[in-house]
């Protein structure tokens, strides 16, 4: 049997949400007449028009806790309306990743997670929900930032997002939403010197630019300090030089560093410390389910660990 696809989307109150469904539901893309079934998890300012949603074969139900939201609860919704697509207006507040795992019914898939975030608003919340923040963007495909300006640190809202969410888009909207065009972030680094020179606070923000910008890096050869990891699966000449990183708080501590082949990797022990010079190629790993940055050790200096561990990505 066919899948019914569920867009799931999330953001906080006040987000845009009910604007961007409106947007959605009624573009030709989406208003063909397909049963479509939506679900309310959350009323903010904005509201739907019920008899215009009825007209595209759209109906809306309203869901008041997210205890109602289980397998069974939605089972029955799709017998009762046997929808051929399901939209979820989610509470950002509610667990995401707890939806996606334990209420989709079998026959239901989640094919996108979109994340809307007020930009007006966003470093209020980035400093006292940066975890609840962590979570939704851990899942979601796509994050659109809208209400922004240009005089707000829109590099910085990405860096935020990026850190936990390497592989996810974002989108950055005005108060008339229109785009804005964010231009790639200037390294504090000198790209263009023989061997380029990572420092310890900086490292954060060379790990999340090698990922996006390979023509900044590729052939290109790199220094910084790390720490030995030697995963069990590795090729015996690989090893990952890297630094424990903080993406939201305390509690949310992981290593993060690229794959570096080299001929003296039997030489290394876990957790020693190194200045690492390596060439920089873009190669298939599948460690990374992709292509990424892997590194070509051309020396290798065993040092004193730092001073401080962890990295950020401010």
């Amino acid at each position: 049997m066919m899948e019914v696809p569920v867009y799931l989307i999330t953001g906080f109150l006040e987000s845009g949400k009910t604007t961007f469904l409106k947007d959605v539901l009624s573009s030709p893309d989406f208003a063909t007449g397909e049963k479509t079934l939506l679900l309310l998890c959350e009323e903010g300012e904005v509201e739907y028009d019920e008899k215009e949603l009825s007209r595209h074969n759209i109906e809306i139900l309203t869901v008041d806790s997210e205890e109602e939201l289980t397998v069974s609860y939605l089972e029955q919704c799709h017998k009762i309306y046997k929808p051929k697509r399901v939209f979820v207006e989610f509470n950002g507040m509610w667990d995401a990743k707890k939806f996606a795992e334990t209420a989709i019914p079998p026959r239901w898939e989640i094919v996108q997670i979109i994340t809307l975030v007020d930009g007006s608003t966003y470093e209020m919340y980035l400093n006292n929900m940066r975890s609840i923040l962590s979570n939704i963007f851990s899942l979601t495909e796509l994050v659109i930032f809208n209400r922004c300006s240009r005089d707000m640190d829109l590099q910085k809202y990405r860096r935020s997002v990026k850190s936990v969410n390497q592989g996810v888009m974002l989108a950055f909207e005005d108060e008339k939403g229109e785009q804005i065009e964010l231009g790639k972030d200037q390294p504090p680094y000198d790209l263009n010197a023989e061997i380029i020179d990572i420092s310890d606070e900086d490292f954060g923000l060379w790990y999340l630019d090698a990922m996006d910008s390979p023509e900044r890096y590729d052939h290109k050869v790199v220094r910084f300090t790390g720490k030995v990891m030697k995963p069990r699966k590795f090729p015996e000449d690989c090893f990952v030089p890297g630094r424990n990183a903080m993406t939201c708080c305390a509690d949310d501590i992981r290593f993060i560093g690229y794959i570096c082949h080299s001929k003296h990797t039997g030489k290394l022990s876990d957790r020693m410390w190194l200045q690492v010079t390596a060439e920089v190629h873009y190669e298939y790993a599948k460690q990374y389910g992709g292509e990424g940055p892997v590194l070509y050790a051309k020396h290798l200096k065993s040092i004193d660990a730092p001073a401080e561990d962890l990295v950020y990505f401010n």
